[in-house]
């Protein structure tokens, strides 16, 4: 299996397993499902909505297809919200991210990329093209800068449990350019 996936896996069972489990739990941009089925599997989540805007040729999880934008859902009908290395390529992350943060009764856990200078964001977008270009995935380049995404939850109402940047996901030469690029952050409805 994919070590750096593995890695995150760890990290987000880590954080999340004091507050399980979870009743219900939307995963936004599932991907091919793995970590919806790791989420199942361990029970962090009874119940869990797989949702993106493509289906991928294999899957572990069938996801819900929609087109973007505005999530199928009331507000607040989801115990936890997650979304894994998906926000930068939305075309508008901080509205979906609002998005998010509407689905959630009380939880919202991303883990994303961050950057504080142009190089990083170079950095950044060279990494996305590597990492997606084989999935077809389109790379935006619309990533966090600073803690703009932080700043926005927390003026929505959400305040954080856990914010940990550089978030060490990346091993050796690769992890000693890229880790301070990479965060994971866990956030709580006030």
């Amino acid at each position: 299996m994919n070590p750096y996936r593995q890695r995150i896996w760890a990290a987000t069972h880590e954080l999340l397993d004091r507050h399980r489990p979870y009743e219900t739990v939307l995963d936004f941009g599932s991907g091919d499902g793995w970590f919806a089925n790791q989420f199942l599997a361990s029970g962090l989540a009874k119940q869990l909505t797989p949702i993106d805007i493509k289906r991928r040729e294999k899957v572990l999880v069938e996801p819900q297809l929609y087109p973007g934008g505005a999530l199928p859902f009331a507000d607040r009908s989801f115990e936890l919200v997650y979304a894994i290395d998906v926000l930068h390529h939305c075309p508008d992350p901080m509205a979906q991210l609002l998005e998010l943060a509407r689905c959630s009764s009380r939880y919202l856990f991303l883990k994303d990329h961050t950057y504080r200078s142009e190089s990083g964001r170079y950095t950044l977008a060279v990494m996305d093209e590597l990492g997606n270009r084989k999935f077809g995935i389109p790379s935006l380049y619309k990533y966090q800068k600073g803690d703009a995404w932080h700043v926005l939850l927390e003026s929505s109402g959400f305040r954080a449990i856990q914010y940990v940047q550089p978030f060490k996901c990346h091993v050796g030469l690769l992890g000693a350019v890229t880790n301070r690029l990479q965060y994971v952050a866990l956030y709580e409805r006030t």
